[in-house]
């Protein structure tokens, strides 16, 4: 997949035990061709966990786009109105910034550069990771897959023995399913 001159916003959330799967994903991205700028959520760029060091998470994301991640709810405001992207990426996206974004609610950093991009009509594609999307979550992913320019990345039940309403994004199709959502397609069959 040739992604030369497209520019991404890659915006990574707290379900930290996904972090390591969907770097991988940005690596690739990157290797094709993208201009990817990195997004955090405040409590991913500040947060230490079994899953790693949050100061070797960002040397390691700004290692591979190139770029400082935006990591503060002012640096995100402006990549509306300078139309800073061609298409950005929320991966992994908890339940809670799943729920945010389904209402309309904007207090993070991620949550606003969602904002700021969706107000120039451009996609915006989903890589769900929530314990509880078949739970109190599954409304809200529900008005998502009804939004406008919003894209999901095929999911499936996590653990349906021990976490029956977890769903996980099968980030192997991130690419597949960002290439078609430029193209203003969802990736199909969304559920796995």
């Amino acid at each position: 997949m040739d992604l030369s001159n497209v520019k991404i916003g890659f915006a990574l959330t707290g379900s930290f035990c996904t972090i390591p799967e969907v770097i991988p994903q940005l690596e690739l991205i990157v290797h094709a061709g993208a201009k990817v700028i990195p997004i955090m959520s405040e409590i991913v760029y500040k947060t230490d966990t079994r899953f790693g060091k949050a100061l070797e998470l960002i040397w390691r994301v700004e290692d591979i786009t190139g770029g400082k991640i935006i990591h503060t709810i002012s640096d995100a405001e402006p990549i509306g109105p300078k139309r800073m992207l061609d298409i950005l990426v929320v991966a992994p996206c908890t339940g809670n910034t799943l729920s945010k974004l389904a209402n309309g609610i904007n207090d993070s950093t991620v949550t606003m550069a969602t904002k700021a991009h969706l107000r120039n009509l451009k996609p915006v594609v989903i890589a769900v990771s929530t314990n509880d999307g078949l739970g109190a979550n599954a409304k809200n992913l529900a008005l998502l897959h009804a939004s406008k320019n919003i894209y999901l990345v095929p999911y499936r039940q996590d653990d349906h023995d021990k976490k029956p309403n977890s769903l996980v994004a099968k980030i192997d199709l991130l690419i597949p399913a960002l290439s078609a959502a430029l193209l203003g397609e969802q990736l199909q069959p969304v559920l796995i």
